[in-house]
């Protein structure tokens, strides 16, 4: 569809279809005419890595920014990994499922795992490590080195500090990175389930992002290294990855003023008021929700026929297929979602569910 065909539709695909969080495009228009140093070494991404540290209370870390996900994915795996130890990861982890074999590319393997609703546990993860530490042959085979995790996860749910905790013992026991995709951390913090700040990542995880992309910002992704000195050539490793942004102040306005009086924790609140009220209205008119997810995600059950009804209203995510007559749709909402379009969808559901 082009963007003509879906001016009429409402937006529930993604959560990045929108531009910038009005102050953080003000910002970026203020700025505009000053002429600043390149490569990230200009002042205000100076100034935003030792906001989002102080965020953290992580004074000993490092804070590197870079342009999207994948990219960001590609850096860190390729900075902490030899080129013969691979990466564990559950079975629907972005690394493994929609980065189009770029770990794999950048020559480690993905080593991934069953997962309970999108998340790995401290107990599969320690299995799978033993059994390559045991075999005798493992010297001709990938070692497992790091463990990729997402805050949410694919399906939306969160992980508890509890969780993070057992994982993080493990890779401790085992020399094992822990690596923490941050993409739409923003809703994981505004949850009212969530137990897991910026902070318990900084002192769980060895490394963790802050997803700007997703998250209020035009483009950006701040990655976390908990501890400085971590990698040796981060900057010649990011120009590799073709992470190495010329004009790098862009990225450091836009953190700087989403890490202005809390912003970025409270971004995703209307996100998830509006994610609450599509699931309600779901389970209200007999829809099956494939997932609870507590954060922006909502993964609901449809009919073929419910399917074709809604592609002519809204823009929604598919799934996967269940069987010949029933599919699994996601609505993500954003921080740009508004009430109002969330009634117009409301209203959808309510004429979807008499087909």
């Amino acid at each position: 569809m082009t963007d003509t065909q879906t001016n009429d539709l409402l937006h529930f695909s993604s959560d990045y279809m929108q531009g910038a969080h009005p102050a953080v495009l003000d910002a970026l228009v203020r700025t505009n005419m000053e002429s600043t140093s390149g490569y990230g070494t200009d002042h205000y991404c100076v100034e935003a890595a030792q906001a989002i540290l102080e965020a953290c209370n992580c004074p000993d870390g490092e804070v590197r920014f870079l342009m999207g996900g994948t990219q960001t994915n590609t850096f860190v795996i390729d900075a902490l990994l030899h080129p013969w130890q691979g990466v564990i990861s559950a079975a629907t982890g972005h690394i493994n499922v929609h980065e189009a074999g770029s770990i794999e590319a950048g020559g480690h393997k993905v080593i991934s795992l069953d997962h309970t609703n999108g998340k790995l546990s401290a107990t599969a993860i320690d299995k799978t490590v033993q059994a390559w530490e045991q075999d005798d042959n493992r010297e001709h085979m990938v070692q497992p080195a790091m463990v990729y995790l997402s805050q949410p996860t694919e399906y939306g749910t969160l992980y508890s500090t509890a969780e993070l905790e057992a994982i993080a013992e493990v890779c401790t026991a085992h020399n094992l990175k822990l690596f923490v995709d941050g993409a739409r951390l923003a809703y994981a913090l505004a949850a009212p389930q969530n137990d897991v700040s910026l902070a318990d990542l900084a002192r769980i995880a060895d490394v963790f992002y802050i997803g700007g992309t997703k998250c209020g910002l035009l483009f950006g992704e701040a990655v976390v290294f908990t501890k400085k000195g971590m990698v040796n050539g981060l900057t010649p490793l990011i120009k590799q990855h073709g992470g190495l942004l010329a004009k790098g102040r862009l990225l450091g306005v836009q953190f700087k003023e989403l890490f202005k009086d809390g912003l970025y924790e409270r971004i995703g609140q209307t996100a998830l008021e509006c994610a609450t009220r599509i699931k309600k209205r779901l389970a209200e008119k007999g829809f099956d929700l494939y997932i609870d997810s507590p954060t922006n995600q909502v993964f609901f059950v449809a009919t073929d026929a419910q399917l074709a009804w809604l592609s002519n209203h809204a823009e929604y995510g598919f799934m996967e297929r269940l069987d010949d007559n029933r599919v699994v749709v996601r609505f993500a909402t954003c921080w740009s979602t508004t009430h109002k379009d969330t009634d117009k969808l409301l209203e959808c559901i309510d004429q979807m569910a008499e087909l």
